[in-house]
């Protein structure tokens, strides 16, 4: 008789287990689904994703920044 109810209660437990790793398998779905949408993917070497910057981007940054150091050499040629 034993025996009969361990049976059963095995039985039952591995239910359970296939329907919780069922479960598991859709909230898995929907994190990576979430991951996509919000850019956040993880790369195969689990860095964030490089982004590439065009080059009129490049230009402006480069302008910028020389328009920077010239005041700031302007203003060291002014205080001496």
């Amino acid at each position: 008789m034993a025996s009969l109810d361990l049976a059963g209660t095995l039985k039952t437990l591995q239910g359970e287990r296939a329907r919780i790793h069922q479960e598991l398998n859709k909230l898995d779905r929907a994190i990576a689904v979430i991951r996509k949408l919000a850019g956040a993917e993880p790369t195969p070497n689990g860095h964030p994703k490089k982004y590439t910057m065009s080059a009129a981007a490049r230009r402006n940054i480069a302008k910028a920044q020389k328009l920077r150091w010239a005041k700031f050499r302007k203003e060291q040629k002014a205080e001496a």
